[in-house]
């Protein structure tokens, strides 16, 4: 929802606190995120498979969408942001944000308290940790639609990627807006263009090289010692622990479990 056009505050993004502004963001997200699928059956599309990845992902109104799609609504789900990616033939991300301590909108990574994820060294944000995991898969990322820190972290690791900046950061909690009903309008023919292309030259997958190693760092050192204690895990320093797995999908899984573990304190 941080990535969705209109928004710039962490209370809009939240049930609890944010009241008729997260009801307004939801209308916010929905919309986004319809003009995406309508884009991808403009471009020849004929299933397009929708999943709420924001909290507790029961955002998007189901009752607004295109009829034609399907959404996965609720959590826990075992794949979180990339649930029913397995069998997709591509992978579009609406309303992205900048990655922890980088600029953008209401920056961060997965939790606030995340500093940096890093894959066989490469710092990340969630477009990296999420495109891998589809490219676990063989489904390949073809857009994504943000602020402009997000999409350029995206067009800096997947350079063919198709992508709609729908504002710009000021401060990370303010912004200058694009009209919502004009970036609609260029999601939709992003997404038609995206799908399209695809289909002719049919974008690669994002892959890591093998064997892959997780580094995590925590905000505070005593989210590390609680995250140590997975077996396989390995202590770098005060707020930063490793580990490493024969493919992407196991260190994803053990990043799911290292953040249960660190999030308890």
């Amino acid at each position: 929802m941080e990535g969705i056009s209109g928004i710039v505050d962490w209370l809009e993004t939240h049930s609890r606190e944010g009241g008729d502004r997260y009801a307004r963001a939801c209308k916010f997200m929905t919309a986004d995120v319809n003009a995406a699928a309508l884009g991808a059956f403009d471009g020849g599309a004929t299933e397009v498979l929708i999943n709420d990845s924001h909290g507790g992902a029961r955002n998007i109104l189901v009752e607004e969408l295109d009829e034609r799609v399907r959404l996965i609504s609720g959590s826990p789900k075992r794949l979180s942001m990339m649930e029913g990616v397995p069998g997709c033939d591509v992978a579009m991300f609406v309303g992205y944000h900048a990655r922890a301590h980088g600029n953008g909108i209401m920056n961060h990574t997965y939790t606030g308290s995340l500093l940096a994820y890093r894959i066989n060294g490469q710092l990340w944000g969630e477009f990296g940790m999420n495109a891998a995991l589809a490219g676990h898969f063989g489904v390949p990322p073809v857009m994504l639609t943000g602020d402009r820190h997000a999409t350029d972290e995206a067009l800096a690791l997947v350079p063919a990627i198709k992508t709609v900046t729908v504002k710009e950061a000021v401060s990370q909690l303010a912004a200058n807006l694009m009209h919502p009903a004009r970036a609609r309008t260029l999601i939709r023919e992003t997404a038609a263009a995206a799908i399209s292309e695809a289909v002719v030259t049919k974008p690669e997958p994002l892959r890591v090289t093998t064997p892959v190693r997780l580094e995590m760092s925590f905000a505070r050192s005593i989210q590390a010692d609680s995250a140590e204690v997975l077996p396989g895990a390995e202590r770098v320093d005060g707020n930063t622990v490793a580990w490493t797995g024969s493919d992407y999908l196991e260190c994803y899984r053990a990043f799911r479990t290292l953040i249960a573990l660190g999030s308890v304190n």
